[in-house]
């Protein structure tokens, strides 16, 4: 049988990380993630053990993956390979949408 299980996540009542991302939906392979209004800084290089891809609601920022850089504006989705060395400089106040897999949980893999 299949899984027949919805779930719906309000997300003024999401849990917040330590970065800022707010935890939104998440299932067994997947989860999403709001980054909301991020302030203009540099954020610490890092390689995940998940996969990312993000979509631009408002803002601009340079992702520098693995020593190539693009510059995102809204419109733009991006994707991040598992493993690959990245960062992010946030150019203006920066709002966007992420999906991880494997997840990136709450309370999980982002707070090493």
């Amino acid at each position: 049988m299949a899984d027949t299980s919805v779930v719906k996540v309000k997300s003024e009542y999401s849990p917040r990380g330590k970065l800022g991302q707010k935890y939104l939906a998440s299932g067994i392979h997947l989860a999403m993630r709001l980054w909301e209004e991020e302030p203009g800084e540099a954020k610490a290089e890092s390689r995940r053990d998940y996969e990312t891809v993000g979509y631009v609601i408002r803002g601009k920022a340079e992702l520098r993956v693995e020593g190539q850089t693009v510059l995102l504006e809204a419109g733009d989705s991006w994707a991040v390979p598992r493993g690959a060395l990245h960062t992010y400089r946030v150019l203006e106040p920066f709002t966007a949408v992420e999906a991880t897999s494997p997840p990136a949980l709450a309370h999980g893999r982002d707070e090493a």
